[in-house]
């Protein structure tokens, strides 16, 4: 039996290179087990504010754009963990954007009523190079970071359902029997 030659062994390894060299660029680089960057932002009612500032509570940091599909399929779910979980867990929405109109209307359209909402200037969609994503080394959107009470990062891209047991609290908001390890 004749072995495959390099005609199916390079493409192989070049299909191999490109997922592989994908998968390193695209993920953050603040991972689980490190604590969270602070950083001093402007709310969308004006209002100055630090991460910090935050400390003693669960916080998630949800990175977003107005302009991304996928990120305003994800806002109903957002909604309904604050509606949910407000009490026991603190949404910090920050949306990578070049325009401030498309974001309000973004904010209204998709009913985000928490109060942490941020504005992360960019110049380039391409690279997302906001002040915020860039400490947090944010290369695609949606992107998210839960932030335990003492500001250590526990998990990154959270799947929104899975926050409450991560937490301990179930989806009706109250205390779960068993608290995960985090």
């Amino acid at each position: 039996m004749k072995m495959p030659g390099r005609k199916f062994w390079i493409p192989l390894l070049l299909l191999a290179a490109y997922f592989g060299g994908r998968a390193w660029y695209f993920s953050p680089n603040v991972s689980s087990d490190e604590f969270a960057k602070d950083f001093t932002a402007i709310r969308a009612d004006g209002k100055s504010f630090t991460l910090t500032e935050l400390r003693g509570n669960y916080v998630l940091l949800d990175f977003w754009g107005s302009w991304c599909g996928p990120c305003r399929r994800e806002s109903p779910g957002l909604v309904q963990l604050h509606e949910t979980m407000g009490d026991q867990l603190i949404i910090v929405s920050v949306a990578i954007e070049r325009d401030s109109t498309a974001w309000q209307r973004a904010l209204i359209q998709d009913k985000k009523t928490w109060p942490y909402q941020v504005m992360d200037y960019t110049k380039s969609f391409k690279f997302l190079g906001g002040n915020i994503a860039g400490m947090y080394g944010v290369k695609q959107v949606p992107t998210n970071f839960l932030i335990d009470p003492d500001t250590g990062v526990v998990g990154v891209n959270v799947p929104l359902d899975e926050i409450p047991h991560l937490i301990g609290i179930g989806a009706s908001g109250a205390p779960t029997s068993h608290n995960t390890d985090l």
